[in-house]
Protein backbone atom coordinates (compact mmCIF):
# COMPACT_ATOMS: atom_id res chain seq x y z
CA UNK A 1 0.00 0.00 0.00
CA UNK A 2 1.16 3.56 -1.05
CA UNK A 3 2.54 5.80 1.97
CA UNK A 4 1.13 8.83 0.16
CA UNK A 5 1.35 10.91 2.93
CA UNK A 6 5.37 10.72 3.00
CA UNK A 7 5.67 11.09 -0.52
CA UNK A 8 3.00 12.96 -2.24
CA UNK A 9 4.15 16.50 -0.92
CA UNK A 10 6.63 17.27 -3.17
CA UNK A 11 7.62 13.63 -5.88
CA UNK A 12 4.55 14.47 -8.06
CA UNK A 13 5.09 18.50 -7.93
CA UNK A 14 8.64 17.76 -8.79
CA UNK A 15 8.59 15.69 -11.60
CA UNK A 16 5.65 18.18 -13.05
CA UNK A 17 8.36 20.89 -12.84
CA UNK A 18 11.29 18.94 -13.50
CA UNK A 19 9.37 17.87 -17.19
CA UNK A 20 8.30 21.48 -18.30
CA UNK A 21 12.01 22.88 -17.12
CA UNK A 22 13.94 20.21 -19.35
CA UNK A 23 11.07 20.78 -22.45
CA UNK A 24 11.64 23.98 -22.45
CA UNK A 25 15.14 24.63 -22.01
CA UNK A 26 16.11 21.21 -23.95
CA UNK A 27 13.24 21.09 -26.46
CA UNK A 28 15.33 18.07 -28.16
CA UNK A 29 15.85 16.30 -24.85
CA UNK A 30 12.36 16.20 -24.47
CA UNK A 31 11.52 14.40 -27.34
CA UNK A 32 13.46 11.99 -25.64
CA UNK A 33 11.09 10.64 -23.07
CA UNK A 34 8.43 9.41 -25.94
CA UNK A 35 10.20 5.62 -26.03
CA UNK A 36 9.99 5.52 -22.37
CA UNK A 37 6.23 5.85 -21.89
CA UNK A 38 4.99 1.92 -23.17
CA UNK A 39 7.44 0.61 -20.71
CA UNK A 40 6.51 3.01 -17.91
CA UNK A 41 3.13 2.12 -18.49
CA UNK A 42 3.19 -1.44 -18.43
CA UNK A 43 5.59 -1.34 -15.22
CA UNK A 44 2.72 0.79 -13.52
CA UNK A 45 0.28 -2.10 -14.63
CA UNK A 46 2.08 -4.83 -13.04
CA UNK A 47 2.51 -2.92 -9.97
CA UNK A 48 -1.15 -1.40 -10.29
CA UNK A 49 -2.29 -5.66 -9.93
CA UNK A 50 0.41 -6.85 -7.72
CA UNK A 51 -1.72 -5.18 -4.90
CA UNK A 52 -4.84 -6.90 -6.06
CA UNK A 53 -6.57 -9.60 -4.47
CA UNK A 54 -9.22 -11.61 -5.87
CA UNK A 55 -10.08 -14.31 -3.36
CA UNK A 56 -12.27 -11.72 -1.01
CA UNK A 57 -14.83 -11.60 -4.04
CA UNK A 58 -16.21 -14.64 -2.74
CA UNK A 59 -17.70 -12.45 0.14
CA UNK A 60 -19.31 -10.36 -2.26
CA UNK A 61 -23.12 -12.08 -0.88
CA UNK A 62 -22.09 -11.53 2.44
CA UNK A 63 -21.91 -7.84 2.02
CA UNK A 64 -24.42 -7.18 -0.86
CA UNK A 65 -26.10 -4.70 0.88
CA UNK A 66 -23.24 -1.91 0.81
CA UNK A 67 -21.35 -3.17 -1.88
CA UNK A 68 -24.49 -2.28 -3.93
CA UNK A 69 -24.46 0.91 -1.90
CA UNK A 70 -21.21 1.68 -2.84
CA UNK A 71 -21.22 0.78 -6.39
CA UNK A 72 -24.66 2.93 -7.44
CA UNK A 73 -22.59 5.48 -5.52
CA UNK A 74 -19.20 4.99 -7.55
CA UNK A 75 -20.59 4.24 -11.12
CA UNK A 76 -23.67 6.72 -10.92
CA UNK A 77 -23.73 9.33 -8.52
CA UNK A 78 -20.02 9.71 -8.87
CA UNK A 79 -19.83 10.11 -12.40
CA UNK A 80 -23.26 12.45 -12.59
CA UNK A 81 -21.18 14.85 -10.85
CA UNK A 82 -18.43 14.44 -12.43
CA UNK A 83 -19.72 15.46 -15.89
CA UNK A 84 -21.39 18.00 -13.97
CA UNK A 85 -18.17 19.75 -12.57
CA UNK A 86 -16.27 18.72 -16.55
CA UNK A 87 -19.61 20.48 -18.15
CA UNK A 88 -19.01 23.50 -16.00
CA UNK A 89 -15.28 23.95 -16.37
CA UNK A 90 -14.26 22.89 -19.88
CA UNK A 91 -17.62 22.49 -21.63
CA UNK A 92 -16.00 24.30 -24.82
CA UNK A 93 -13.01 22.24 -24.47
CA UNK A 94 -12.72 18.70 -25.61
CA UNK A 95 -9.42 17.40 -24.21
CA UNK A 96 -9.76 18.86 -20.95
CA UNK A 97 -13.01 17.35 -20.74
CA UNK A 98 -12.51 14.07 -21.43
CA UNK A 99 -9.38 14.10 -19.21
CA UNK A 100 -11.13 15.53 -16.46
CA UNK A 101 -14.18 13.44 -16.77
CA UNK A 102 -12.23 10.33 -17.05
CA UNK A 103 -10.41 11.02 -13.82
CA UNK A 104 -13.56 11.70 -12.23
CA UNK A 105 -15.48 8.59 -13.34
CA UNK A 106 -13.57 5.65 -12.08
CA UNK A 107 -12.90 4.73 -7.79
CA UNK A 108 -9.79 4.17 -6.47
CA UNK A 109 -8.71 0.44 -6.31
CA UNK A 110 -5.70 0.83 -4.07
CA UNK A 111 -4.77 3.21 -1.85
CA UNK A 112 -8.05 4.15 -0.80
CA UNK A 113 -7.80 1.23 1.51
CA UNK A 114 -4.88 3.15 3.40
CA UNK A 115 -6.67 5.67 4.13
CA UNK A 116 -9.28 3.99 5.68
CA UNK A 117 -6.88 2.03 8.02
CA UNK A 118 -5.75 5.55 8.84
CA UNK A 119 -9.28 6.38 9.67
CA UNK A 120 -10.04 3.42 11.63
CA UNK A 121 -12.96 2.52 8.80
CA UNK A 122 -13.68 -1.22 7.61
CA UNK A 123 -10.92 -2.24 5.66
CA UNK A 124 -11.97 -6.09 5.80
CA UNK A 125 -14.91 -4.56 3.85
CA UNK A 126 -12.71 -2.98 1.45
CA UNK A 127 -11.05 -5.85 0.53
CA UNK A 128 -13.82 -6.85 -0.74
CA UNK A 129 -15.07 -3.99 -2.47
CA UNK A 130 -11.64 -3.48 -4.03
CA UNK A 131 -12.19 -6.13 -6.44
CA UNK A 132 -15.35 -5.48 -7.22
CA UNK A 133 -14.63 -1.56 -8.65
CA UNK A 134 -11.73 -3.03 -10.55
CA UNK A 135 -13.92 -5.38 -12.27
CA UNK A 136 -16.64 -2.98 -12.71
CA UNK A 137 -14.07 -0.14 -13.94
CA UNK A 138 -12.25 -2.72 -16.58
CA UNK A 139 -15.56 -3.54 -18.19
CA UNK A 140 -17.09 0.24 -18.41
CA UNK A 141 -13.67 1.85 -19.24
CA UNK A 142 -14.08 1.39 -23.04
CA UNK A 143 -17.83 1.97 -23.01
CA UNK A 144 -17.51 5.12 -21.14
CA UNK A 145 -14.46 6.27 -23.74
CA UNK A 146 -16.60 5.83 -27.06
CA UNK A 147 -19.33 7.60 -24.86
CA UNK A 148 -17.61 10.68 -23.79
CA UNK A 149 -15.24 10.78 -27.24
CA UNK A 150 -18.18 9.89 -29.78
CA UNK A 151 -15.02 8.36 -31.47
CA UNK A 152 -15.67 5.12 -31.75
CA UNK A 153 -17.84 2.84 -34.06
CA UNK A 154 -18.71 -0.58 -33.30
CA UNK A 155 -16.08 -1.91 -35.18
CA UNK A 156 -13.64 0.23 -33.29
CA UNK A 157 -14.93 -0.20 -30.04
CA UNK A 158 -13.96 -4.13 -30.62
CA UNK A 159 -10.71 -3.11 -31.77
CA UNK A 160 -9.82 -0.74 -28.63
CA UNK A 161 -10.86 -3.61 -26.56
CA UNK A 162 -8.76 -5.94 -28.12
CA UNK A 163 -6.05 -3.36 -27.45
CA UNK A 164 -6.82 -2.91 -23.87
CA UNK A 165 -7.03 -6.56 -23.10
CA UNK A 166 -3.92 -7.55 -24.78
CA UNK A 167 -2.59 -4.32 -22.65
CA UNK A 168 -4.43 -5.67 -19.30
CA UNK A 169 -3.72 -9.56 -19.73
CA UNK A 170 0.30 -9.30 -20.60
CA UNK A 171 0.34 -7.02 -16.75
CA UNK A 172 -1.91 -9.06 -14.90
CA UNK A 173 -0.20 -12.37 -15.80
CA UNK A 174 3.26 -10.44 -15.04
CA UNK A 175 1.72 -9.42 -11.53
CA UNK A 176 0.14 -13.62 -11.02
CA UNK A 177 3.54 -14.64 -11.97
CA UNK A 178 5.42 -12.61 -10.23
CA UNK A 179 3.02 -12.76 -6.98
CA UNK A 180 3.29 -16.69 -7.17
CA UNK A 181 6.87 -16.89 -7.17
CA UNK A 182 7.38 -14.19 -3.90
CA UNK A 183 4.73 -16.64 -2.15
CA UNK A 184 7.07 -20.04 -3.08
CA UNK A 185 9.95 -18.47 -1.64
CA UNK A 186 9.64 -15.82 1.29
CA UNK A 187 7.95 -15.75 4.31
CA UNK A 188 4.49 -13.78 4.36
CA UNK A 189 6.32 -10.86 6.32
CA UNK A 190 8.63 -10.56 3.62
CA UNK A 191 6.12 -10.63 0.77
CA UNK A 192 3.91 -7.66 3.01
CA UNK A 193 7.21 -5.60 2.92
CA UNK A 194 7.85 -5.85 -0.21
CA UNK A 195 4.02 -4.66 -1.04
CA UNK A 196 4.78 -1.28 0.78
CA UNK A 197 7.62 -1.01 -1.31
CA UNK A 198 5.35 -1.93 -4.41
CA UNK A 199 2.94 0.75 -3.69
CA UNK A 200 5.32 3.55 -3.02
CA UNK A 201 7.36 2.22 -7.02
CA UNK A 202 3.35 3.23 -8.31
CA UNK A 203 3.91 6.62 -7.53
CA UNK A 204 7.34 6.76 -8.56
CA UNK A 205 6.35 5.66 -11.31
CA UNK A 206 3.26 7.62 -11.96
CA UNK A 207 6.23 10.55 -11.33
CA UNK A 208 7.91 9.50 -14.24
CA UNK A 209 5.38 9.19 -16.83
CA UNK A 210 4.76 12.66 -15.48
CA UNK A 211 8.23 13.90 -16.33
CA UNK A 212 8.12 12.23 -19.51
CA UNK A 213 4.74 13.45 -20.40
CA UNK A 214 5.34 17.01 -19.68
CA UNK A 215 8.73 17.34 -21.08
CA UNK A 216 7.39 15.65 -24.23
CA UNK A 217 4.79 17.83 -24.71
CA UNK A 218 5.55 21.18 -23.17
CA UNK A 219 4.77 23.74 -25.71
CA UNK A 220 0.97 22.51 -26.01
CA UNK A 221 0.78 21.74 -21.87
CA UNK A 222 1.58 25.29 -21.10
CA UNK A 223 0.20 27.44 -23.82
CA UNK A 224 -2.97 27.70 -22.03
CA UNK A 225 -1.73 27.86 -17.98
CA UNK A 226 -4.66 29.27 -16.98
CA UNK A 227 -6.77 26.14 -18.06
CA UNK A 228 -4.59 24.03 -15.64
CA UNK A 229 -5.35 26.02 -12.84
CA UNK A 230 -9.13 25.52 -13.67
CA UNK A 231 -8.45 22.12 -13.39
CA UNK A 232 -6.97 22.03 -10.18
CA UNK A 233 -10.00 24.50 -8.81
CA UNK A 234 -12.61 21.85 -11.05
CA UNK A 235 -10.60 18.62 -8.78
CA UNK A 236 -10.96 20.40 -5.57
CA UNK A 237 -15.06 21.46 -5.87
CA UNK A 238 -15.12 17.76 -6.63
CA UNK A 239 -13.76 16.57 -3.95
CA UNK A 240 -16.08 18.88 -1.81
CA UNK A 241 -19.49 17.12 -3.93
CA UNK A 242 -17.91 14.14 -3.46
CA UNK A 243 -17.67 14.18 0.36
CA UNK A 244 -21.10 15.94 0.25
CA UNK A 245 -22.85 12.91 -1.17
CA UNK A 246 -20.90 10.13 0.46
CA UNK A 247 -21.62 11.99 3.81
CA UNK A 248 -25.42 11.93 2.71
CA UNK A 249 -25.57 8.31 1.84
CA UNK A 250 -23.63 7.49 5.25
CA UNK A 251 -26.28 9.76 7.09
CA UNK A 252 -29.08 8.58 4.99
CA UNK A 253 -28.42 4.97 5.23
CA UNK A 254 -27.45 5.05 9.10
CA UNK A 255 -24.26 3.44 8.56
CA UNK A 256 -21.48 2.42 11.11
CA UNK A 257 -18.44 4.25 11.64
CA UNK A 258 -16.43 2.02 10.02
CA UNK A 259 -18.79 1.41 6.56
CA UNK A 260 -19.35 5.54 7.45
CA UNK A 261 -15.27 5.86 6.47
CA UNK A 262 -15.03 3.03 4.00
CA UNK A 263 -17.67 4.90 1.65
CA UNK A 264 -16.01 8.00 2.03
CA UNK A 265 -12.66 7.48 1.02
CA UNK A 266 -14.20 5.03 -1.99
CA UNK A 267 -16.00 8.09 -3.35
CA UNK A 268 -13.67 10.51 -2.90
CA UNK A 269 -10.57 8.54 -3.96
CA UNK A 270 -9.98 7.92 -8.08
CA UNK A 271 -8.04 5.46 -9.72
CA UNK A 272 -5.84 7.83 -11.86
CA UNK A 273 -2.68 5.51 -11.99
CA UNK A 274 -4.82 2.72 -13.87
CA UNK A 275 -6.71 4.96 -15.98
CA UNK A 276 -3.88 6.78 -17.08
CA UNK A 277 -2.27 4.05 -18.26
CA UNK A 278 -5.32 2.41 -20.15
CA UNK A 279 -5.88 6.22 -21.74
CA UNK A 280 -2.82 6.51 -23.03
CA UNK A 281 -3.02 3.43 -24.47
CA UNK A 282 -6.55 4.23 -25.56
CA UNK A 283 -5.80 7.79 -26.67
CA UNK A 284 -2.42 8.28 -27.80
CA UNK A 285 -0.61 11.75 -28.35
CA UNK A 286 -3.22 13.53 -26.56
CA UNK A 287 -1.02 15.38 -23.92
CA UNK A 288 -4.00 17.38 -22.67
CA UNK A 289 -6.27 14.52 -21.52
CA UNK A 290 -3.04 12.95 -20.02
CA UNK A 291 -2.14 15.71 -18.18
CA UNK A 292 -5.66 16.30 -16.99
CA UNK A 293 -5.64 13.04 -15.05
CA UNK A 294 -2.01 13.01 -13.49
CA UNK A 295 -3.05 17.03 -12.06
CA UNK A 296 -6.07 15.64 -10.25
CA UNK A 297 -3.31 13.91 -8.30
CA UNK A 298 -2.12 17.21 -6.92
CA UNK A 299 -5.33 17.94 -5.04
CA UNK A 300 -6.61 13.94 -4.58
CA UNK A 301 -3.82 13.40 -1.89
CA UNK A 302 -3.73 15.86 0.22
CA UNK A 303 -7.64 15.82 0.44
CA UNK A 304 -7.79 12.03 1.43
CA UNK A 305 -5.04 12.97 4.07
CA UNK A 306 -7.02 15.73 5.08
CA UNK A 307 -10.74 13.43 5.05
CA UNK A 308 -8.97 10.69 7.31
CA UNK A 309 -7.59 13.01 10.03
CA UNK A 310 -11.38 14.39 9.68
CA UNK A 311 -12.61 11.06 10.86
CA UNK A 312 -9.83 11.13 13.42
CA UNK A 313 -10.70 14.26 14.92
CA UNK A 314 -14.46 12.98 15.16
CA UNK A 315 -13.31 10.84 18.17
CA UNK A 316 -15.51 7.75 17.47
CA UNK A 317 -12.57 5.50 17.88
CA UNK A 318 -14.07 3.27 15.35
CA UNK A 319 -17.28 2.02 16.91
CA UNK A 320 -20.47 2.17 15.72
CA UNK A 321 -23.23 4.57 17.62
CA UNK A 322 -26.22 2.75 18.95
CA UNK A 323 -28.44 4.17 16.25
CA UNK A 324 -26.46 3.04 13.71
CA UNK A 325 -26.33 -0.21 11.99
CA UNK A 326 -23.55 -2.61 9.67
CA UNK A 327 -25.15 -2.90 6.30
CA UNK A 328 -24.35 -6.09 6.22
CA UNK A 329 -25.56 -9.78 6.06
CA UNK A 330 -25.04 -12.21 9.38
CA UNK A 331 -21.40 -12.92 9.70
CA UNK A 332 -17.92 -11.08 9.96
CA UNK A 333 -16.43 -8.99 7.83
CA UNK A 334 -13.02 -11.27 5.96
Amino acid sequence: MIQSAKITPWLLPSAILTGLLLGAWMPEAGKLFGPFVDPLLIILLVLLFCEVRFEPLRHVGRHLPFLTLAWLANFVLIPLLGWGIASLFFSSHGALFIGLLLYFLFPCTDWFLGFTRIAKGDVGLGTVLLPVNLVSQLILFPIYLSLITGAYSATNLGELNATLMRWFLIPLSCALILRLILSRFLTKKQVTLLSGVSGNLVYWTIALVALCLFGQHTVSLTANPLALLKILLAVSLFFVFSWSVGELLARWFRLSYAQHVLLAMTTAARNAPLILGLTMIALPDQPLIHAALIIGLLVEFPHLIALSHLFLRKGRGGAPSPSRRALDMPGSTP
